[in-house]
């Protein structure tokens, strides 16, 4: 991967990791299922009017929708709702990682590097030392969300694959009309109307700044870049990039909710970035080396 769409990325992460404080703020008054469907909606609407329609399958645009939108932010969002904290959320949702990495050797046969999988695992004992001292208000059931949430990404990731598609922004948009009715069924369904009209009403200017958040900058900025690197490189080579998220995602958190930083978390960071660096440099590193041993042999 070349170092420029590397660095761009991790740009695409810091956005993402910042999105989870920005989600639970927008979900102190607001349902849910019915702030994802705010989102998508405002992804759609008014710019398919203005984007053709990618030529692919419906099947694509339609699966990609509802699983990117209500499989995987709908469940994210009432996971965080649960009580699960914006740094614990950012970390549960990389377990994509390595789902989108299993899904990628089984869908497209890609091979693992050694470098990769090393790097991989260093950095997934950091998200395990999180995993491991989550705070007591991050609930079973709302990690449980969390984690069908990130079988959702790993899922969109494939569908972006298997799409061919190298019309990402106009995908994106697309795709995310797709998203809102299943969510805005959910929010009836779970919720009820008077939660839905309350919900509305509660709608405050911190909200609003939230979803345009959510909408602008993560959706059609970041996963516009996202998949189009989907698309150009092995999904095994991008997914493991997204470990950087929780990184962001504990550092949003301690500046917006002042959340302390204990031990652990640095160790956790730590990891997460050493593993990345053995995903990013070790095979050339690695190679280097071979080459000295079979010299001096």
């Amino acid at each position: 991967m070349a170092s420029r769409d590397f660095l761009l990325l991790v740009c695409v992460t810091a956005i993402w990791g910042l999105n989870f404080s920005l989600i639970k703020i927008g979900l102190l008054h607001v349902d849910p299922y019915l702030l994802a469907g705010l989102r998508f909606f405002l992804c759609a609407i008014p710019a398919i009017f203005f984007i053709r329609r990618p030529r692919i399958a419906w099947s694509y645009l339609i699966g990609y929708g509802v699983v990117f939108g209500a499989l995987q932010w709908g469940l994210i969002y009432a996971g965080i709702q649960q009580g699960v904290s914006a740094g614990v959320a950012s970390i549960l949702t990389q377990t994509s990682v390595f789902m989108t990495m299993a899904l990628g050797v089984f869908f497209f046969k890609e091979k693992l590097q050694t470098t990769l999988i090393v790097g991989t695992a260093i950095s997934f004992a950091g998200i395990y030392v999180i995993f491991h001292f989550a705070e007591g208000s991050s609930s079973v059931f709302g990690m449980s969300l969390m984690l069908a949430g990130a079988l959702g990404w790993a899922v969109s990731n494939v569908i972006v694959k298997k799409s061919q598609t190298t019309e990402m922004f106009g995908f994106l948009i697309w795709s995310s009309l797709f998203a809102p009715l299943p969510l805005l069924i959910l929010s009836y369904v779970l919720s009820g109307t008077e939660a839905i009209k309350m919900s509305l009403m509660a709608i405050d200017a911190k909200a609003i700044g939230s979803i345009i958040f959510q909408v602008y900058p993560t959706t059609l900025f970041g996963y516009s870049v996202w998949n189009h690197f989907m698309r150009k490189y092995p999904v095994s080579s991008v997914a493991p990039i997204s470990l950087f998220v929780p990184v962001f995602g504990i550092l949003g958190s301690m500046v917006i909710f002042n959340e302390q930083l204990p031990t652990h978390k640095w160790i956790a960071i730590a990891l997460i970035f050493a593993g990345l660096l053995v995903q990013r440099f070790g095979a050339p590193v690695l190679e280097r080396f071979s080459r000295v041993v079979l010299k001096a042999s």
